[in-house]
């Protein structure tokens, strides 16, 4: 398949792309991206590439989210225990994660839309794999294929922002993904919900197949190539390992993804035990997930929409200091409100809202100082990145039944979490120094 392809007659004539017909409207008007030389340009705003790069960054989370309210009937279903349900999770979690490692670095190879098809086609045969799962070993195999393949388009997204856009344009960029992407979480639970109550746990992973085949299709007809071929990288194993090891080995990089993993662990902690947090703790039903979604993802985009309005005005410093003592302030609150009080609605929820505005305004700013520290090899520097933000968030879901016994547990966790942010984030800053970094990072710091 030749980057930059058009669709051709017959796709746009056929049934199956109607509904992805619908969805371009919003993608193709207003401006145009440029495809490799000799293919004809596709129209498409820098807004609508920005939601169609939040939607592919938006998928492998939603798988995270939109079965959760279906873990109890998975066990009885599939007559399995709770700790082996639990290991869907982590079946999912770590294959994502070691995969991360290579998404990028194959792209710099061979461009970034091949890399989003062929990942998403697989994508889209686990999850039918997983409706059709007759016992708890294939459910968990199927969630391992979907792994695999769901964070494609996480990391080539991020690499296709830097591709595309320089400077505090590529921060306003960022922030749009992020409010775009914000909305998956919460919409999952509440869709998984009601397909539960509905049609049972079958029908969560089906809803996530015809969702991942409308995905495919408006890529393939939308979504040109970024990368030209003079700034491909090699795939020789030898460059890759100096490659790999000269980015994680950099102590600024990883000390910023650090960062990134503790913001998001303060989240994650929450997702990972959502059934048991809200179910349990708070008396909420299986169609109720919206009490701890909904905050969670209003706060994220309320931080990305400042991060982007702050995007030119406030300086990379500036805006992480407002964001990280929003994030300890609503980590206090918290701890303090448990100390004293039982869990409640709304009062245990509300600290998280908070929480969130504070990570998604730190979020676009984080993320590009890292990638900026390599700016020829974004894709495998968004590899890494990726991989260790996900790997983190593996452990979160193999600690969270640990310590959701107890909300103040659960508290006391994300404060953890933030504190060692805090601290790699100083780390970052003292090991890079503006005169000795690219441009593009000077200008952000």
């Amino acid at each position: 398949m030749q980057a930059g392809r058009t669709p051709n007659s017959k796709l746009r004539s056929s049934v199956q792309l109607s509904a992805a017909d619908f969805l371009l409207s919003d993608l193709t008007t207003n401006g145009t991206t440029a495809g490799p030389p000799g293919s004809p340009p596709t129209q498409i705003s820098r807004h609508g590439l920005a939601t169609l790069l939040a939607v592919l960054s938006s998928v492998g989370p939603f798988c995270i989210d939109a079965y959760l309210p279906s873990m109890g009937e998975i066990g009885r279903r599939l007559h399995a225990s709770p700790y082996a349900v639990q290991l869907t999770l982590t079946a999912y979690m770590i294959p994502f994660a070691v995969m991360m490692l290579w998404h990028g670095a194959i792209s710099d190879a061979v461009g970034r839309r091949r890399i989003i098809l062929w990942n998403f086609a697989l994508f889209g045969l686990a999850t039918a794999g997983c409706a059709a799962a007759q016992s708890i070993g294939m459910l968990i195999a199927f969630r391992a294929l979907q792994g695999m393949t769901g964070g494609a388009g996480m990391v080539v997204g991020r690499a296709i922002v830097r591709d595309r856009f320089q400077g505090h344009e590529a921060q306003r960029v960022m922030s749009r993904v992020s409010l775009t992407f914000a909305i998956a979480p919460a919409v999952a639970p509440v869709i998984g919900g009601w397909l539960q109550a509905w049609f049972g746990w079958r029908a969560v992973f089906i809803f996530v197949t015809v969702f991942a085949a409308v995905t495919w299709l408006v890529c393939r007809a939308v979504l040109t190539e970024s990368l030209p071929v003079e700034r491909r990288q090699s795939l020789h194993p030898l460059f890759l390992a100096r490659s790999y090891w000269r980015v994680m080995t950099s102590g600024a990089f990883v000390t910023a993804c650090v960062a990134l993993t503790c913001n998001f662990t303060g989240i994650f902690i929450y997702i990972s035990s959502a059934p048991v947090f809200l179910m349990q703790h708070l008396g909420v039903s299986e169609t109720g997930f919206l009490w701890l979604f909904g905050p969670l993802t209003t706060g994220s985009a309320t931080g990305a929409f400042f991060s982007g309005r702050a995007a030119g005005r406030l300086s990379a410093r500036r805006t992480l200091g407002i964001a990280y003592a929003i994030m300890v302030a609503a980590v206090g609150a918290n701890v303090v409100f448990h100390l004293v009080h039982r869990p409640e609605l709304p009062w245990s929820v509300v600290p998280l809202y908070f929480f969130a505005c504070g990570m998604g305004l730190a979020f676009p700013t984080v993320t590009l100082l890292a990638l900026d520290l390599f700016p020829t090899q974004r894709g495998l520097a968004s590899s890494c990145q990726s991989f260790i933000q996900t790997g983190g968030s593996a452990l979160v879901a193999v600690i969270a039944p640990l310590v959701w016994g107890s909300v103040l547990s659960l508290a006391t966790t994300a404060a953890a979490a933030l504190a060692v942010g805090i601290v790699a984030l100083v780390l970052f800053f003292r090991a890079v120094h503006p005169a000795a970094v690219p441009g593009n990072l000077e200008r952000n710091l």
